[in-house]
């Protein structure tokens, strides 16, 4: 990602959907008729991840160009989704998961391009694994990654089929972060085939880590150095030396004065824009929005 995520909330009612810029600090609305009664499960590279309940129907669609794939009927209920790359592509894959007992999860795939059905197969695990809404599935490298609502990692081969528990520790986190709520406080992504998570509490500043998969291990990091991460509960994104973004930074999912500034923390400088934002991510909403990556000049069609 070259340029700034925007922010896409999603109305409780009605088609009027706003995307907040945080390096422009506006507001674009666009009405979307296609997504009335659906849920957001997902996004990347411009996409969104839908499911309809009415009639089991989970598609994509681009807000941007319109454009709609539709998949194969399938119920959710608590799975998790993502996906591997844009629908358009053959060599994306749908990922579904859901835990069914600690030791037994559900995985259900799907390719768009000529799927007729779901592949969908219950895998065992030595390690208990409780899955999360809260915590989406990353896609890197060729493997999909998912955390436990404990912190412990998952990982699926999409070509070999295949599904383990790392037996590694989750972060060593402080205690303070597991205070109320504190399952919502992590974001997982990935930047340049690399692992991150980042930590939230309610009074201390973020904490990154980052997998170190020849060691099975998580380390933290003091750095993001160019990066900038865009954490939500339903997607998280990251991009490198982007135009109007302050870099070595989190932008979250929040932002204040009446929609003029987005709450972001900067590991430069130690502390949260604006200041005295330390957000209990327990009390918002989880599904009121979701970072989404804008094509090139995508504003200018809104």
């Amino acid at each position: 990602m070259n340029q700034s995520a925007l922010l896409m909330y999603i109305p409780k009612s009605g088609c009027l959907y706003e995307f907040y810029d945080p390096s422009e600090r506006k507001i674009h609305s666009l009405e979307l008729p296609e997504l009335c009664g659906c849920r957001v499960c997902y996004t990347k590279q411009g996409w969104l991840l839908l499911y309809r309940r009415r009639n089991h129907l989970v598609f994509f669609f681009n807000p941007f160009t319109r454009e709609t794939i539709n998949l194969p009927s399938y119920e959710l209920a608590y799975e998790i989704m993502a996906f591997s790359c844009a629908p358009t592509s053959t060599n994306c894959v749908v990922f579904s998961i859901k835990h069914v007992h600690p030791t037994v999860v559900v995985i259900s795939t799907c390719h768009p391009t000529g799927a007729s059905e779901w592949t969908i197969v219950n895998h065992r695990n030595r390690l208990s694994f409780v899955s999360s809404i809260w915590d989406k599935p990353v896609f890197c490298s060729g493997l999909f990654y998912c955390l436990s609502l404990t912190g412990w990692l998952g990982v699926y081969d999409p070509v070999r089929r295949y599904w383990k528990v790392l037996a590694m520790p989750p972060p060593r986190c402080p205690e303070y972060f597991f205070v109320k709520n504190w399952w919502k406080g992590k974001f997982m992504t990935e930047h340049n085939g690399d692992l991150l998570v980042v930590y939230t509490s309610q009074n201390k500043n973020p904490i990154i880590y980052k997998l170190y998969r020849s060691e099975l291990a998580w380390k933290e990091m003091e750095s993001l150095r160019s990066v900038t991460i865009f954490a939500s509960f339903l997607t998280s994104l990251s991009g490198a030396n982007l135009l109007g973004i302050m870099r070595n930074s989190v932008y979250f999912s929040k932002f204040r004065f009446f929609g003029k500034r987005c709450i972001s923390y900067s590991f430069d400088d130690y502390r949260y824009y604006p200041r005295k934002q330390q957000y209990d991510w327990g009390e918002q909403p989880s599904f009121e929005n979701i970072w989404i990556e804008p094509p090139h000049h995508a504003l200018s069609s809104i």
